[in-house]
């Protein structure tokens, strides 16, 4: 790989190509060898791909900051004049697709995933759009029961979909504005995320409280807000989801770091400082914070006890190669699955496996068995 050419077309923040690329790792996928940064590094985002064999950069996905007040928080965020627009941010795996001699899906650290590659393939009118936009790349949210990585239940989703919610450049990453990436995923048939409305930032904070009120009520994640160019865009998330997230962190209690922990209660309460004006309202929300928190994991501990195996539960389906490549996929990863199902169901392979929960089962089984912990 010739590193000094791709620094010019990757526009780090060094200007020695050793001090980027020592940080890439070599990878093999579908046939291919591929160098992906797995960290973000010197302003190039985590994720980004260099295909060599195609000559391609796939930038990687930038992280979105979240706003915590919204009040003070989307006025502060966004510039004064500013158009934003608020759609919905789905409880999803976010993939970038690119075609770079052929469709490929590629996760947020830069790993290319077999059986979301096929299924993409499958649901998504890719050759048509990247016929006629060749250097761009779609970033979409895998969502649905039947996804290997999420398990969110969708109304109108029976098994896994996908929600396209930016189009960028492949290798700069620039998006394309709002109004006409929605035109544009319109006239292909990408399906894409709700949108709530448009307006001027502070307009836009009553937007996104009845938004989040009705998302709410569903049982869903919360909205983006970014502004008409979308260059700039913030999240803020539901209730709910603060207190599902936890709830799920708390069944696998040691396999996720305080930090993802005290994340979310930090988000629930600054919501609950700005909303919630009634004391029962607050305290009802202590109590469902409390349930979150405590009741996965009582759970938890009398599954080890019984000899139950811990974990994340999913159910996949579709092509039996992909469904093979997948398990593979995760299993290269220091992923342990245990199959609870193997079947056909309409030429199609279905799989109900768990990802074991490793550091869990263990530090309980530990503490059962009268060990000690240092605090």
């Amino acid at each position: 790989m010739d590193q000094r050419e791709y620094l010019a077309r990757l526009n780090p923040t060094t200007e020695d190509p050793e001090e980027l690329f020592e940080h890439f790792e070599r990878r093999s996928a579908a046939g291919r060898t591929l160098h992906a940064l797995p960290d973000a590094r010197h302003g190039v985002e985590r994720g980004t791909v260099v295909v060599e064999d195609a000559d391609a950069v796939v930038r990687g996905y930038p992280s979105l900051p979240r706003v915590l007040v919204l009040g003070t928080g989307l006025p502060a965020f966004f510039e004064p004049g500013t158009t934003v627009d608020v759609e919905e941010k789905l409880d999803g795996f976010n993939v970038r697709i690119a075609d770079v001699g052929e469709p490929l899906a590629f996760t947020r650290s830069g790993f290319v995933c077999p059986y979301t590659t096929a299924r993409a393939r499958e649901r998504l009118p890719l050759t048509a759009f990247f016929e006629d936009h060749p250097d761009e790349m779609l970033c979409a949210e895998f969502i649905g029961p039947e996804s290997p990585y999420t398990t969110y239940d969708y109304d109108d989703v029976d098994t896994d979909a996908f929600r396209v919610f930016d189009v960028r450049d492949r290798e700069s990453g620039d998006p394309l504005p709002v109004a006409e990436r929605r035109d544009r995923c319109e006239a292909y048939g990408l399906p894409q995320p709700r949108h709530f409305g448009r307006r001027d930032p502070e307009g836009a904070v009553d937007v996104v409280r009845d938004a989040v009120a009705t998302l709410d009520a569903a049982g869903r994640e919360g909205v983006v807000v970014r502004s008409a160019d979308g260059r700039a865009a913030v999240k803020y998330t539901t209730e709910t989801q603060h207190h599902d997230e936890l709830a799920y962190a708390f069944s696998v209690p040691f396999d996720y770091g305080r930090e993802f922990l005290l994340s979310r209660v930090v988000r629930d309460a600054f919501q609950a400082a700005e909303f919630d004006e009634d004391d029962d309202r607050l305290r009802e929300r202590a109590h469902d914070l409390g349930e979150s928190i405590l009741l996965p994991m009582v759970e938890a501990i009398r599954d080890v006890e019984e000899g139950a195996t811990v974990g994340e539960r999913h159910v996949v389906r579709g092509d039996p190669d992909a469904v093979e490549a997948l398990l593979d996929h995760l299993r290269d990863r220091s992923l342990t699955l245990e199959t609870e199902a193997d079947r056909r169901e309409d030429g199609d392979r279905v799989v109900e496996f768990l990802k074991v929960a490793e550091s869990t089962r263990d530090r309980v089984r530990y503490y059962l068995d009268g060990g000690t912990r240092d605090e």
